[in-house]
């Protein structure tokens, strides 16, 4: 929805006007308490026109490494562009957030409950309120998660592989991977794909926890596609990346072939050769130690950090094809 004339922004029932700072409110339902639950929607608007951006995290309540992102770029000024729009929603399901849980109140993932509706439950009304009222007015979403049930995800940004669009914002914010993935049915990414708003979603981390290399990562690829943008304030400075971006076609996950406790041996991110050892899984009675083995060389982009695993539970997450 392009602004009207005067470069008004009219967003949640409010006026922004261009120069200006808001911080709006966007409140579905009060908790169980009838107290009043405040989302806070951060606006800051330069003075010139331009792209309007916006930051976005805590979809899953227990992803606070992303929320810690977005909070990272409007304490340190990031979000007060030199053209056009920043908008920042550090915390949207804040019901989860209150609780350190993924879920609503309900019970709903509210990433799979996209576009929503005005009526249903309220994750869904939730999602229907972020569709209908806010995403219509942006050109661009940066979404941060983290790997969820003790699951750490090395920095990456995921984006469908078919949009040479979104690849050239993937190069540009220049985490460590990017891993296509299909846009999943219901979801905040997908939804927002359907009204053709160019989303990056960034993963990195696992739940309950802040990690100061993730938050960096999503910090300074933020600062680069600001300034890829021309939105950077002048007085920032955007570093490239130390290395190149790995892009993965294809990945896959290695699983326990047997339950007891387990140990990864292998840093996150690191290349690892057909046979190596990755990590050892053993029994609390010393009586057996196996050893789990890479099926093929790849980077490992995610790992299992839980102490106890059974058979079957996911431990590692590793690249098959890379792009050439």
């Amino acid at each position: 929805m392009p602004l009207p004339p005067n470069n008004i922004l009219h967003i949640l029932d409010t006026k922004v006007y261009p120069s200006e700072s808001k911080e709006v409110n966007f409140d579905v339902a009060n908790l169980h308490t009838s107290s009043n639950v405040n989302v806070p929607v951060i606006i800051e608007r330069a003075k010139k026109p331009g792209p309007i951006v916006l930051f976005t995290a805590g979809i899953h309540g227990d992803e606070v490494n992303g929320v810690e992102i977005v909070r990272q770029l409007i304490s340190k000024g990031i979000n007060k562009p030199k053209i056009g729009t920043i908008i920042c929603m550090p915390v949207i399901n804040i019901f989860g957030f209150i609780n350190l849980k993924r879920e609503f109140p309900d019970g709903r993932d509210l990433n799979r409950v996209f576009p929503g509706t005005a009526d249903g439950s309220l994750a869904s009304r939730v999602a229907y309120k972020l569709i209908a009222e806010i995403i219509p007015h942006v050109d661009y979403i940066i979404d941060f998660h983290t790997g969820g049930a003790g699951r750490f995800n090395a920095p990456q940004i995921r984006i469908s592989k078919e949009n040479k669009d979104l690849n050239e914002l993937a190069k540009v914010f220049g985490a460590p991977f990017v891993l296509y993935s299909k846009n999943l049915n219901k979801s905040f990414r997908n939804s927002c794909y359907k009204m053709g708003k160019p989303m990056l979603l960034f993963e990195g981390g696992k739940s309950y926890h802040i990690d100061e290399s993730v938050t960096a990562s999503g910090v300074n690829g933020s600062k680069r596609l600001l300034q890829h943008l021309g939105m950077l304030n002048t007085k920032l400075k955007a570093r490239k990346p130390k290395n190149d971006t790995v892009f993965i076609n294809e990945s896959r996950w290695i699983r326990a072939n047997y339950s007891g406790m387990f140990r990864a041996s292998i840093a996150i991110g690191s290349l690892v050769k057909k046979g190596d050892i990755l990590g050892n899984i053993t029994d609390p009675y010393g009586k057996f130690n196996h050893p789990v083995k890479a099926p093929h060389s790849g980077y490992i982009i995610n790992v299992n950090e839980s102490p106890i695993v059974y058979q079957g539970d996911a431990l590692f997450h590793i690249s098959k094809k890379l792009k050439r």
